[in-house]
């Protein structure tokens, strides 16, 4: 990796991208506004992810260096997790209580960029 600052800096815009797709109120906004692309188009919905595909090419960048692996295995368990979500509460209607309040609870403005502030130190750990 010639410049760590500009990978860096792609990384952190391609995960600003994400966060404003997904962006909401409460986690059942975001799982709404998720499901909506899905929905439409899986392939869509993947593609919206710009970050795992980045991940996975610093990955391999990067001799798979164990900072980027641990992105890499968090956005893969993170994108598995949303599509069970999805299904069980869209498709299945499946949705104990307690999990149902804890989606509707409101979210602090801090919280939908909590994966930019957690990925990127890693990525850029990954990198030097």
């Amino acid at each position: 990796m010639n410049d760590i600052y500009t990978v860096t800096l792609i990384y952190i815009m391609l995960e600003l991208f994400e966060t404003q797709w997904q962006k909401a109120d409460t986690m059942m906004g975001m799982l709404r506004n998720m499901y909506a692309r899905y929905r439409s188009n899986m392939l869509l919905f993947l593609l919206l992810h710009p970050t795992f595909y980045f991940t996975i090419y610093l990955a391999m960048a990067t001799h798979y260096k164990a900072e980027i692996l641990v992105v890499l295995f968090v956005k893969t368990f993170d994108i598995a997790t949303k599509i069970i979500m999805m299904t069980q509460i869209f498709e299945k209607k499946e949705i104990s209580e307690a999990l149902a309040q804890m989606l509707h609870a409101p979210l602090h403005k801090v919280m939908p960029y909590i994966g930019l502030f957690l990925y990127t130190p890693l990525i850029f750990m990954g990198l030097v």
